[in-house]
């Protein structure tokens, strides 16, 4: 019986190294793979107005096929990035921003600006923005931005598509 107990021990040590191990990097990993991928749709540091969700086109896993969705993958290694949210009038709408291990670094929504436009400016805490800008430090350079609109019915993406394209994310200009 002692015989087995080193083995025993060793194993139960790789085990949970393994499992920690795991538990850390697989947040990076399903960023990273989420980044390349919406970066490689749209280019990154510029928003892009996806059409309503289908079953046969989803980039993110279980997208809502009752949400307009606007995405901005980004890297800030040069510039810090202005992004400004347009209000959709008479719907819930929201931008969420992820940093590149999928924790939320800001989030808001129509009803914490009471409808009026969301302006901002994503920076690592070394980068500098203008005194009057709305900085949100980010831990790292990358992430991705995530608008999010509540359609009433998928006929009326024409008229949210209209506010939608309103919205952007780009490099801050010095």
């Amino acid at each position: 019986m002692s015989r087995w107990i080193g083995p025993i021990v060793v194993a139960v040590i790789a085990a949970l190294a393994a499992w920690y191990g795991t538990l850390a990097a697989a947040p990076s990993v399903i960023m990273d793979r989420a980044w390349m991928r919406l970066a490689d749709q749209a280019g990154y540091n510029r928003m892009a107005h996806t059409p309503p969700v289908v079953a046969e086109r989803q980039t993110i896993v279980r997208p809502s096929p009752d949400l307009a969705y606007s995405i901005c993958a980004f890297d800030l290694t040069q510039a810090p990035l202005e992004v400004m949210i347009a209000p959709v009038p008479d719907h819930y709408w929201s931008l969420t921003v992820f940093d590149s291990v999928t924790d939320v670094a800001f989030v808001e929504s129509d009803r914490d600006t009471g409808g009026k436009p969301i302006r901002l400016v994503l920076a690592t805490a070394d980068q500098a923005v203008p005194k009057a800008a709305r900085k949100v430090v980010m831990p790292d350079a990358k992430g991705v931005a995530l608008i999010r609109v509540l359609l009433n019915n998928r006929a009326e993406i024409g008229a949210v598509d209209a506010y939608r394209k309103k919205s952007f994310c780009r490099p801050l200009k010095s």
